[in-house]
């Protein structure tokens, strides 16, 4: 009888001291290090961009899914201006807003590109998730642009794709 209790004991030891493995996409990147200020005076132009992404798909049949990690890359297109972004929200497939990913105005230097990361075990957004983003740019400034890059490795398959936003305002 003390060989099992000591056995349950290890047992419940062993399971206790297992941590559930955080899902970075709902702790992302600190975004306030990249904090910027607006001046209403600034003639800036305004935009605001649809990005769709994929955090899974279907495999085999409308009954199983498959996972994706989902790279969403924020690009400053232009090489002499620094551009801002003002909302990066991220939606699921039924257009319920699931986190934003700042609460403040932020800015990308030239050519410089910021990402956001949808992990893998993160389905929350399902087959059909999208990002809104709302931009700022110097007149005359190319638009910023935001891609998706979704992949999925196991073993030595892999399946990977982008999409791209468009503008819609």
């Amino acid at each position: 009888m003390k060989k099992i209790i000591l056995l349950f004991s290890i047992v419940v030891l062993v399971a206790s001291c297992v941590q559930e493995k955080e899902i970075s996409s709902i702790n992302p990147e600190n975004w306030t290090k990249r904090k910027a200020t607006i001046n209403v005076k600034d003639s800036l132009e305004y935009g605001k961009s649809y990005l769709s992404i994929y955090s899974q798909i279907y495999s085999s049949s409308e009954h199983k899914t498959h996972n994706l990690t989902a790279m969403v890359s924020l690009r400053n297109t232009s090489d002499t201006d620094t551009i801002y972004l003002s909302k990066a929200a991220y939606y699921d497939t039924h257009g319920v807003s699931l986190r934003d990913y700042f609460n403040h105005t932020i800015y990308l230097a030239p050519l410089e590109t910021a990402e956001i990361i949808i992990d893998e075990m993160d389905v929350e957004g399902g087959t059909g998730s999208n990002f809104i983003f709302e931009w700022h740019t110097p007149k005359g400034c190319s638009e910023p642009l935001f891609e998706g890059i979704m992949n999925s490795t196991v073993g030595q398959q892999g399946l990977s794709f982008t999409t791209q936003s468009r503008r819609i305002k």
